[in-house]
């Protein structure tokens, strides 16, 4: 039987793997086999394949996946993958909400079941644990598939620990294990900070949930306002989305190789790093604590929501910020330019 399989589709769930096999005195990399779901875009594959080679250098086994480059490798992959669920002694989920893991929970026979951190989607992710209901992503508006609330209940039945850096409530029969990032921390850095500013990018235009005119006017504000030079893109932005902004603001957009926990901790890192509410508020203080950088929040009002995202979307939103804030105070910039400064 295989010792731990890990089922991962994200730089950061990687990241959070090796936290975790770090971290946790019964697990042994050498005996952690790493299967890595590849998405579709080019610049996400860059990054998992960078933190692919990291975990390898780790002791990690790891195997990359492409199930979605056409029927015939979606069906080689389940195959592969069906085999090996079925043999974990451990199995770890990267991301609880996955279609491709909410599929393949069934065929498990694991004796321990870990939730490794995937950022924000965590807090959903406990939330909908523990009220039982069905495993769909915060911001999803269509019906959730009777699979996902087969996910919860398997999942609730397991009893699973969740490994994570957020401030979350263990519902009944759930194990909450703490993030500190201390293998990165001991690994990367400190970084060499440098007297600018930048914006951490992200993909709340491509999931459909703010509208694209109010997120440009939006990071025009920052670049005019608070003197943002550097743009460092999410793996999920799309190509034309960040053309559009070099053009509309001048921001020079970069492409972190690495998750931006990780690109951050290496630096160089600018003195204030201005977030759109994210994982990023909640992590980037962990992991740059007592480096001299300041984590500040740009806000996201209702104004900026499209008109097709979900009535949930705004209060996760600002969930997110609120505890940030009480968490680590940080400062935040309002979503309208009422005082153009950090409240």
């Amino acid at each position: 039987m295989t010792r731990t399989l890990a089922l991962l589709e994200s730089p950061a769930q990687i990241l959070n793997l090796l936290e975790w096999t770090h971290g946790d005195g019964t697990a042994d990399p050498r005996e952690v086999t790493a299967a890595v779901i590849l998405p579709r875009a080019a610049a996400a594959r860059e990054q998992l394949r960078a933190m692919a080679a990291l975990a390898r250098a780790e002791g990690l086994t790891v195997s990359l996946y492409s199930p979605r480059d056409g029927m015939r490798e979606l069906a080689r992959c389940g195959a592969v993958l069906s085999a090996r669920v079925c043999r974990a002694a451990t199995l770890v989920l990267g991301d609880p909400f996955s279609q491709l893991a909410q599929s393949l929970l069934p065929l498990s026979r694991a004796r321990r079941v870990v939730v490794v951190d995937d950022g924000t989607a965590t807090i959903e992710f406990v939330a909908r644990l523990a009220g039982r209901r069905p495993l769909v992503r915060w911001h999803s508006t269509h019906r959730p598939p009777g699979r996902a609330l087969r996910a919860t209940r398997w999942l609730a039945a397991r009893e699973p620990e969740v490994f994570t850096s957020l401030e979350v409530t263990a519902p009944e029969g759930v194990r909450l294990t703490v993030n500190t990032y201390a293998w990165a921390k001991a690994r990367f850095g400190p970084p060499e900070v440098i007297d600018t500013v930048d914006l951490l990018g992200t993909s709340l235009v491509e999931t459909g949930v703010v509208s694209r005119e109010a997120y440009f006017e939006g990071v025009k504000r920052l670049v005019t306002g608070h003197g943002v030079t550097r743009y460092l893109a999410h793996r999920r932005e799309s190509p034309d989305k960040l053309a559009a902004l070099v053009a509309s603001t001048g921001v020079e957009v970069v492409h972190p190789e690495l998750p931006l926990e990780l690109h951050a901790r290496t630096g160089p890192t600018a003195r204030t790093v201005i977030s759109f509410p994210s994982t990023m508020v909640h992590t980037l203080p962990l992991m740059l604590a007592g480096t001299g950088v300041d984590v500040v929040i740009q806000e996201i009002g209702p104004e900026w929501l499209t008109a097709d995202a979900s009535e949930h979307a705004a209060g996760f939103l600002a969930e997110v910020t609120g505890s940030a804030r009480v968490r680590h105070g940080l400062a935040t910039v309002p979503p309208t330019p009422a005082t153009g400064e950090p409240k």
